[in-house]
């Protein structure tokens, strides 16, 4: 099955689930990454962070704050950056018994450091787009990075592929993301992987989702009709839980849709043969027009136009054939509504 690379963007959101079922955060990990397996996930992705290197201790919100009432992004993230090297490891390892690919963003020097002989490919966020001495960084340990391009201008965009490529990383997919949570539907402009396909056609290019699933999970879908080979959404086990990513997320069951939805597409896409499939042979012979006595004719006679009409079914002398069998003459008697062959003739 040609279906995209289905990316489980856990980031930090077991914490509250953690919080919620009364169990440790490394345990609430475990959780979600059994339920991606289960669904059919292909990866695994968490967050790596320290609220000291992310952020300034006053740098407002971005968010929704209807939905994560934190008024500032230290505040924020102070309450999800518990986790280390040794967690991480532990989840690398976890994911990878899953059969899953496992990797996590770095949003420090450090983290691109300890994840490096974790990570199956680095993910560089939005937010790090034009943080190119970062991008250099890990560019050069020489692994596959997928980069999310949200909130930037195609110029930008560009800049950090130059930077990927001159630090020795020719490996790069690129996803269209819209930097708004959640994301509007109107506002996710799917059509952006298109212009990306077009700009970079020597990356691999897929879409980041924050629309919030609906019953259909129509918008990946979408993408994937419109090229996406990867697609990253936000994985929660309860689209209820307050704050932080979990309303504009999937639980696993939206990625099992997600997936059907994926399969659907590749077996009514098909393989873009023009042929004649096994299952119309019957209709193709039966629906179409053959040339027809429009009189009963004798032994000799000859046959003019107003003799011939085109009718179904499509087992005699095609229409197209009418010009060189008009001037002939019968080889035997037929009956009105004859379909004609060549050897009447």
């Amino acid at each position: 099955m040609n279906k995209p690379y289905l990316i489980a963007e856990m980031g930090v959101n077991f914490y509250d689930t953690a919080k919620e079922l009364g169990i440790p955060p490394l345990e609430a990990a475990k959780l979600y990454i059994d339920q991606a397996a289960e669904a059919g996930v292909d990866c695994a992705k968490f967050q790596s962070y320290k609220a000291g290197t992310i952020v300034s201790k006053h740098s407002p919100a971005y968010w929704d704050t209807t939905k994560e009432p934190t008024k500032t992004q230290y505040e924020l993230f102070q309450k999800f950056d518990h986790f280390g090297e040794m967690e991480y490891k532990e989840l690398c390892s976890y994911t990878h018994s899953k059969g899953m690919d496992f990797t996590s963003t770095p949003f420090d020097y450090a983290s691109a450091d300890y994840l490096e002989p974790m990570v199956d490919f680095y993910k560089i966020s939005s937010s790090d787009l034009t943080n190119i001495p970062f991008i250099k960084h890990i560019g050069a340990k020489g692994k596959k990075v997928a980069v999310s391009v949200g909130a930037a201008y195609l110029s930008e965009v560009d800049e950090a592929i130059r930077a990927l490529k001159g630090a020795g990383c020719n490996d790069i997919i690129l996803l269209h993301c819209v930097l708004s949570y959640p994301t509007l539907p109107e506002n996710a402009n799917l059509n952006t992987i298109r212009t990306l396909k077009l700009c970079f056609p020597d990356l691999k290019v897929g879409y980041s989702d924050h629309v919030a699933p609906d019953s259909t999970m129509a918008t990946l879908a979408a993408a994937y009709l419109l090229g996406a080979q990867v697609i990253e959404k936000h994985f929660t086990l309860n689209k209820s839980l307050p704050g932080n990513d979990h309303y504009h997320a999937g639980d696993p069951e939206d990625f099992k849709k997600a997936i059907a939805n994926f399969r659907w597409i590749d077996t009514v896409l098909g393989d873009g043969e023009k042929t004649v499939l096994d299952c119309e042979v019957t209709s193709r012979r039966e629906a179409r027009r053959s040339l027809v006595f429009t009189r009963d004719m004798k032994k000799g006679d000859e046959i003019k136009g107003a003799d011939l009409m085109a009718k179904r079914p499509g087992t005699g002398i095609p229409p197209k054939y009418a010009d060189i069998i008009i001037g002939r003459k019968l080889s035997q008697n037929v009956d009105e509504d004859t379909v004609l062959t060549w050897e009447m003739i």
